[in-house]
């Protein structure tokens, strides 16, 4: 069943990240965040990409009951080093240890975004790479970063968006936006199948 065009769906995002709320912002101003309810644990010898897949699309299908008639957008990170998944180091000294780990490696970043029509049911799911080249980086170098910036709450222990740009040697991929969060590319994409036009929405 299709939305009544005269009602248009709520557009809702499953997050409570700042920086994720930030970039949606970027694409419409109506919206609404709410928490998802999600269990984060990795299942055994699961892929980063297919965890980052699957959180995305529970984020937005706890939600379904809460927001109907509503298209529920959830996303999910994880970041992989050589196979290992880096998770948010909560502090300096797992951070100092993630940059440590990372200085002049490639860590991939996948980006899970899930777009859910909770009136219908129907989901559109995806997964956007992006690769960033780490310099070879000192002890001195690492420590006054963090001190600078503090990305504790942050996949990899840094803000792309920030002074961590002056980490890296070179970042490949074709939605920069995936890097912090939330790959609009993809997801405007997402909303115009259902009929979305971010270009002329008011």
């Amino acid at each position: 069943m299709q939305m009544p065009s005269s009602n248009p769906p709520q557009i809702v995002l499953a997050s409570t990240s700042p920086y994720r709320k930030v970039l949606l912002s970027t694409l419409t101003s109506s919206f609404v965040c709410t928490s998802p309810s999600a269990d984060e644990t990795a299942q055994p010898d699961e892929a980063a990409d297919a965890l980052a897949q699957r959180l995305a699309r529970a984020k937005a299908e706890s939600l379904i009951n809460h927001h109907p008639y509503s298209l529920i957008i959830g996303s999910d990170q994880v970041a992989s080093l050589n196979g290992h998944c880096l998770g948010k180091p909560g502090n300096y000294d797992n951070a100092f240890t993630q940059l440590s780990m990372s200085s002049g490696q490639i860590v991939s970043f996948f980006t899970g975004i899930c777009l859910l029509n909770s009136q219908s049911g129907k989901y559109q799911l995806d997964v956007v790479q992006f690769d960033v080249h780490f310099r070879q980086l000192t002890k001195e170098q690492i420590h006054h970063y963090l001190l600078r910036e503090q990305p504790y709450d942050c996949a990899g222990s840094f803000k792309s968006e920030g002074l961590g740009i002056a980490l890296f040697e070179e970042m490949r991929g074709s939605d920069p936006s995936s890097l912090i969060g939330l790959p609009l590319i993809r997801l405007t994409h997402m909303l115009m199948n259902e009929g979305i036009d971010i270009l002329t929405l008011e």
